[in-house]
């Protein structure tokens, strides 16, 4: 067509539009609100899936992560006392794993226990966390001031502590920290490093499960591997000597052969299954699976938002084909072709779904924003989602809006100039 033939359609198009501002508006919020949706929708599970993806990395792609598990049911456990509840890794697993592994660059033992940790008059609950140097390469420590673990604490069991930066404001204040003693129920240690603490609270910050390490040898020594707790006034008494074991993997090739071994290897030292293994490699792949099924049914459900709006659009472009028919008749009897009729009404249709897709995609922008400042949710908007709402949207003008227009086209001129 004549480019100069084709402006002058968009204009009138346009113009016929501009005569009727409150309805061609109203056609329009269909396509706004389904462009909103589908890119806010997006940015919502885009931002839930790397929020998952991230907590599963946190744990390490190539680590292999056991964790001690407490048996309910009591016809199961350990009934050489019969007050004592005795479950999860011991440190005959860890020997086991340590000789059995392939390609295991480190095997970190770790032993946990809640307690309150201690600065004069000052008191915060804590985690204290028995384990070796090697964690802090498992899981990424840093070091903000003094030292970590080292061989040295290991073998001698050594009185030290490190705490985290957010546990050092509450229980030191102005204090300097470092050289310090603290006190964890009949133990003191001595504060030798600061960490980054990584915990993020909603909210308050949260000190509950800030961790304070301190050499495994010094806690076995000391604290032994028996725990009494009270609990609705009755005391619990369990016995456990490891939490967890992490077997850090020099490759990703390693993890899964690795993790048949460990398995095997648990499964013959323990009768009952009062362990649980995690493999962060195989949770990130299921992670991804889940990210693209979410990603498609969060999209279709958004997508039904369009085709409403493309509905309306329809709906709206008949209405005013009806109301038009002695125009389209006046322009046939004038010489118009049936193509240009079509393109008249396609134009219009387009330009109410390419204008709805612009003022859509700025909501889409707008409304992730909106939820991410209000609440604690992450939204992460993708420049595929933009493209994708706007282009769906363009497409569903022409889709829709090609029956109308088919049907202005197919008016009878002498039927249509008849028309009141």
């Amino acid at each position: 067509m004549n480019p100069i033939l084709m402006a002058r359609t968009v204009k009138i198009g346009a113009k016929n539009l501009l005569m009727h501002k409150a309805r061609s508006s109203l056609t329009m919020l269909g396509i706004i609100f389904g462009v909103t949706s589908v890119i806010a929708m997006l940015a919502i599970g885009e931002g839930l899936s790397k929020h998952q993806q991230d907590s599963i990395l946190k744990m390490g792609s190539t680590n292999i992560i056991l964790d001690s598990k407490e048996v309910v049911d009591e016809s199961k456990v350990d009934t050489s006392n019969s007050r004592t509840n005795k479950y999860g890794l011991t440190r005959l697993d860890l020997r086991r794993i340590a000789g059995s592994v392939q390609g295991g660059e480190y095997i970190v033992p770790i032993r946990q226990i809640n307690q309150s940790l201690q600065f004069a008059t000052r008191r915060q609950p804590v985690i204290l966390t028995g384990t070796i140097k090697e964690y802090s390469e498992v899981q990424n420590i840093k070091i903000l001031k003094g030292r970590f673990l080292t061989e040295a604490d290991a073998l001698h069991g050594t009185s030290i502590c490190i705490i985290s930066n957010t546990l050092s404001k509450r229980l030191f204040a102005y204090h300097e920290p470092l050289g310090n003693y603290v006190r964890a129920g009949e133990m003191l240690f001595e504060v030798v490093g600061i960490y980054e603490s990584s915990e993020k609270a909603v909210g308050a910050e949260s000190v509950e499960t800030e961790k304070v390490f301190v050499p495994l040898q010094n806690l076995k020594q000391r604290q032994g591997d028996l725990v009494i707790s009270r609990s609705s006034g009755s005391f619990k008494r369990t016995e456990i000597q490891l939490d967890r074991i992490i077997v850090k993997n020099l490759k990703p090739e390693y993890v899964e052969g690795n993790s048949r071994i460990i398995q095997s290897i648990l499964q013959f030292g323990h009768p009952v299954m009062d362990y649980e293994i995690t493999v962060p490699l195989e949770l990130l792949k299921q992670a991804e699976e889940t990210k693209r099924v979410f990603t498609l049914v969060l999209g279709s459900i958004a997508a039904i938002s369009l085709l409403v709006g493309g509905i309306g659009i329809m709906n709206i472009m008949l209405a005013t084909v009806t109301e038009r028919t002695r125009e389209i008749g006046i322009r046939r009897a004038l010489g118009a072709k049936k193509i240009d009729v079509i393109l008249q009404f396609l134009v219009e249709t387009v330009i109410l779904s390419l204008g709805g897709g612009v003022i859509g995609v700025l909501g889409g922008v707008i409304v992730p924003e909106l939820i991410s400042a209000f609440t604690n949710l992450e939204t992460i908007i993708t420049p595929w989602s933009l493209f994708l709402a706007f282009g769906v949207s363009a497409f569903i003008g022409v889709v829709f809006g090609i029956y109308p227009a088919m049907r202005a086209a197919s008016l009878d001129p002498i039927e249509a100039l008849r028309h009141e």
